[in-house]
């Protein structure tokens, strides 16, 4: 009779799930992931992650959520300044640093369609979280009138873009195909967040 496998603690696999779905995204794309597979390469029953998340949108919405939670900690990291405008900067040099240590997690957050928000409200809590970062800033400059509330708003879209294009041209190294100029690239990042600065207007 075949040894039966001992499972996990109901919270470590609760956890060892969202590890496993990670680390099988990471070899094998988003669209391969499962819960089967997810319990296979945990050795426990097909039916065991099923205890913690009803399907694979609900394990994909924790690991999204997770990934927020660790972006909003490394732009809350950023090195803080008085001038709202320069601690503006200093978020925009966050944002970039995040995306190139945590390409995967940057990837999942922003380049694949999410699983329904609605049926996963945590995942919005903390997507809003890291975006409301941003706005908090973004108020430094502005004040916080109810009047000025979308301007804010269309300023911290404007920023967001901006920032999400410099990290898709240089993660996909599209540059490196322009015959563009040491200097120009080493300094593009740089370009982008001075011009967004130069943009954003304390009396508007």
């Amino acid at each position: 009779m075949p040894k039966k496998i001992k499972t996990a603690e109901p919270v470590d696999l609760k956890e060892a799930c969202i590890q496993v779905a990670r680390d099988f995204i990471a070899e094998h794309g988003i669209e391969n992931l499962s819960l089967r597979e997810v319990a296979r390469r945990l050795g426990v029953s097909h039916q065991a992650p099923y205890r913690h998340y009803p399907n694979r949108d609900h394990l994909l919405a924790e690991v999204l959520r997770r990934c927020f939670q660790g972006f909003a900690a490394h732009l809350d990291a950023r090195h803080r300044f008085d001038d709202p405008k320069a601690d503006l900067q200093s978020m925009g040099r966050q944002y970039l640093s995040y995306a190139a240590q945590h390409p995967l997690e940057y990837r999942l957050m922003f380049n694949i369609p999410w699983p329904q928000a609605a049926d996963h409200p945590s995942l919005l809590e903390d997507a809003r979280h890291a975006f409301d970062l941003l706005l908090g800033v973004l108020r430094r400059i502005h004040g916080t009138h109810a009047s000025k509330r979308a301007l804010i708003e269309l300023d911290a879209l404007y920023i967001w873009s901006s920032m999400h294009g410099v990290v898709g041209i240089m993660q996909c190294k599209l540059t490196d195909r322009l015959e563009l100029s040491v200097q120009v690239t080493d300094q593009a990042a740089q370009h982008v967040m001075l011009m967004i600065l130069g943009s954003i207007g304390e009396k508007r």
